[in-house]
């Protein structure tokens, strides 16, 4: 459904990709800073008003991926789940793009509605860096701006993108990834084993439940194992242990 009030967005994104300058340039003096429920990283948000529309900016903290391994992984993730921004931006290191798109990667797996933006893009211009955005678009199913955050260049265009994506604007269907086939064996293994499971509830994917038990992921082990879903639990570690 189209959102017709103000806009929740989530900036997402590695350390150092300029997440932070781009914060500061579409929020200006409007932030707010706090701490997330029981941990001590901070919570920074700001607010701006374009064409008339109020948006709401969070700054998640940075972080290379959505597996719990740290406490900045698990406070993104969680808000992400847990407060259905309307749209993630992905604020991406395009001068070195490879690094950054694991991030991205799990962005897409998760589901979430998503705006790719291409920050640094002077200096992979500088270096001969060239991108077949189109493809890449339509890889992701996520809008790409090319911006330059440290010149305050295409924050506008973000900005015209965040609303036309959540005024319900067709939304590309991002494409099929496949890990090879013994990863995609094991994968739907433990999906069928997933939706057979009535213990536990999770407002994802069934594939995203799956990846991330197959990655060891403690968070979700340890739900599937206070659930009583033990057997869910084996089994991805036999299937770990034999893709490994």
């Amino acid at each position: 459904m189209p959102n017709n009030g103000p806009i929740c967005v989530a900036l997402a994104g590695n350390p150092n990709c300029g997440k932070t300058t781009l914060f500061n340039n579409l929020t200006g003096a409007s932030q707010h800073v706090g701490n997330y429920p029981g941990v001590t990283i901070e919570r920074i948000e700001g607010d701006c008003e374009h064409e008339g529309v109020k948006i709401t900016i969070v700054d998640l903290p940075g972080t290379y991926s959505l597996t719990t391994y740290t406490p900045e992984e698990r406070v993104a993730r969680q808000y992400v789940l847990d407060e259905h921004p309307d749209v993630v931006v992905n604020v991406l290191d395009s001068s070195n793009l490879e690094r950054n798109l694991y991030l991205t990667i799990q962005l897409m797996e998760l589901g979430v509605p998503l705006i790719l933006a291409f920050n640094m893009s002077d200096i992979a211009e500088a270096r001969g860096i060239k991108f077949d955005e189109a493809r890449l678009s339509e890889f992701f199913g996520a809008p790409i701006v090319r911006m330059i955050g440290s010149k305050n260049v295409g924050c506008e265009e973000l900005l015209d993108t965040v609303i036309h994506f959540t005024r319900g604007a067709d939304r590309p269907v991002p494409a099929a990834l496949n890990y090879g086939q013994d990863i995609e064996e094991a994968l739907a293994r433990l999906q069928e084993r997933i939706a057979g499971s009535r213990n536990i509830v999770h407002d994802v994917p069934e594939r995203w439940l799956a990846l991330k038990l197959l990655e060891g992921d403690d968070h979700y082990l340890e739900e599937f194992e206070a659930a009583g879903d033990r057997e869910i639990v084996a089994l991805a570690r036999s299937l770990r242990e034999k893709i490994e």
